[in-house]
């Protein structure tokens, strides 16, 4: 998966949009960080992914999802784009996008799915 394939399933959701974050392509929703891509071109930043889920994650797929000493302490988790699925990714960015947009905005989706 690449990130330019993550931008066209994110950007089809209300209230997303194109940005950068610490230099990087981002995706954002309502100002707020959705998903950014990592410096090193390959690794897509996760928030919203709680530390016990994240254990799982990198336990259960360790080739897809790490996490850095950096993101230790935070509810996010990295993700190898060039090993994931949309599959692995697809939910994760979906549910965060859900606590970002408007209510009104997840309301309609949720009608028109």
């Amino acid at each position: 998966m690449t990130f330019d394939e993550l931008r066209k399933i994110a950007l089809a959701w209300p209230e997303v949009e194109d940005g950068t974050s610490y230099g990087t392509p981002a995706l954002k929703v309502r100002k707020k960080m959705l998903a950014r891509l990592k410096e090193d071109g390959d690794s897509l930043v996760m928030p919203g992914v709680p530390q016990d889920e994240r254990e799982m994650l990198v336990e259960s797929q360790p080739k897809v999802f790490y996490f850095t000493d950096h993101y230790r302490d935070y509810p996010m988790v990295l993700i190898r784009l060039s090993k994931a699925k949309r599959a692995n990714v697809e939910p994760l960015l979906r549910r965060h996008w859900r606590t970002l947009a408007s209510k009104k905005a997840v309301k309609e989706f949720d009608m028109n799915s």
